[in-house]
């Protein structure tokens, strides 16, 4: 499973990277984290608020960070 977090590293993105890898841990997955901080690399995800996650390519959530439990659900 590849989870990517798209944001250029500010405060929030920071802390969705920490909520996403705890979810991830918490629910014994393998995978892989990647922060995506090239401005043209979110926008080719159609990403236009900041931060965002995606889980295999796929865009969960846009422009806020959701909790880890919400995450957990969406790694499902």
């Amino acid at each position: 499973m590849k989870i990517q977090i798209l944001g250029t590293g500010c405060p929030k993105c920071k802390k969705l990277a920490e909520n996403a890898e705890a979810a991830a841990k918490e629910l014994g997955l393998s995978f892989e984290l990647e922060k995506v901080t090239d401005i043209n690399q979110i926008m080719k995800f159609g990403v236009m608020m900041t931060p965002a996650l995606a889980v295999d390519g796929n865009v969960k959530v846009v422009g806020r960070v959701p909790s880890s439990d919400e995450i957990k659900a969406m790694l499902k």
